[in-house]
């Protein structure tokens, strides 16, 4: 028995590995797939990691005091999490977030206590968004130069270039991982939003076998939005294009130098990878685990890659994503 926790920030971390045996004995690989289930986490996503360092680290550096709002941009998942921190920690929380996400998310964040913005709905952003041909990153820097430094009591923590982001996946996802698998990790396969992820995991299992491969999923040219058609019809959330794209639109938290090759996958794809594995392990997963899915596929049918374990971070569940087409076939 591990007794009563106290607060929720002692259930973040040490999510389990499951080898998923259906899947690939359906989809006759000869590789082992194991999926990094992170929805275990206390608010079913990775991002809960990230949500109670990037506070505590505010917290410790004086940043953050008593009575003052968190205050974070995200498409949805980050915004969950450090509600919920937030909540437990007695912080009011606001939030800009992406229009197009999930319903569940805006109502999740809001049972929490926190106050939901969306992006269109801030002028600043808005308008930056326009003029720079949506480079997410520009409206970020233009938000908190032209809004949030001009506010008192509020603490921007800023997943996209916070260094508490990749240091939290280098000081527990990456150890969990190694652990778990006895050392026995021949490929890491990531999603690449904010990079912390893949960074920080990446970093921890390279610095113990440098001969660990290191792969970052990033989505195919159909599931952007392009100039013939700024809507997709399907987007990978949260996911976001960080290879053979201008050096200002990557976030400063993803490290270029840790992943060994890039693979790109459409919408339609990671979509099939999701209901397939629901279907043959019983593990409901969101978008952007469908995406680290089959891109754990593609590199498992490769002859080089026969007999070796590939582990692939599942970022969330698929619960958050019942009102999309994700499960309607």
């Amino acid at each position: 028995m591990a007794g009563i926790y106290q607060s929720i920030t002692e259930l973040v971390g040490r999510t389990p590995l499951l080898q998923l045996n259906g899947y690939d004995k359906a989809h006759g690989l000869e590789a082992d797939i194991i999926g990094k289930l992170e929805y275990f986490n206390p608010n079913q996503s990775v991002k809960d990691r990230i949500a109670l360092a990037m506070i505590e680290d505010a917290e410790q550096s004086g940043k953050l005091k008593p009575g003052y709002t968190v205050v974070e941009t995200t498409s949805g998942n980050t915004g969950i999490g450090l509600a919920a921190i937030a909540a437990a920690k007695g912080y009011p929380f606001r939030v800009y977030i992406q229009d197009q996400v999930s319903e569940e998310r805006f109502k999740v964040i809001k049972a929490f206590g926190g106050k939901t913005i969306k992006l269109s709905e801030e002028p600043t952003i808005a308008k930056t968004l326009q003029e720079t041909n949506g480079d997410f990153v520009a409206a970020i820097k233009s938000l908190k130069e032209n809004v949030l430094d001009k506010e008192e009591g509020v603490v921007f923590v800023d997943q996209c270039s916070n260094p508490a982001n990749p240091n939290v996946h280098k000081r527990t996802t990456g150890p969990e991982i190694w652990e778990d698998t006895d050392g026995k990790v021949d490929i890491l396969v990531a999603c690449v939003g904010t990079g912390g992820t893949i960074s920080g995991t990446g970093a921890f299992l390279k610095s113990k076998n440098p001969d660990v491969k290191v792969v970052g999923v990033q989505p195919g040219p159909n599931s952007l939005p392009s100039e013939e058609k700024p809507e997709p019809d399907e987007e990978i959330t949260g996911v976001h294009p960080f290879d053979g794209v201008p050096d200002n639109i990557i976030p400063a938290t993803l490290d270029r130098n840790i992943y060994d090759e890039v693979i790109r996958v459409e919408a339609v794809e990671a979509y099939q990878a999701a209901r397939d594995v629901a279907k043959h392990d019983g593990i409901l997963i969101g978008t952007s685990s469908g995406a680290a899915l089959f891109a754990a596929t593609e590199l498992a049918k490769r002859p080089e890659n026969k007999g070796k374990k590939i582990v692939a971070v599942f970022p969330d569940t698929g619960l958050r994503y019942l009102s999309t087409n994700l499960f309607a076939e």
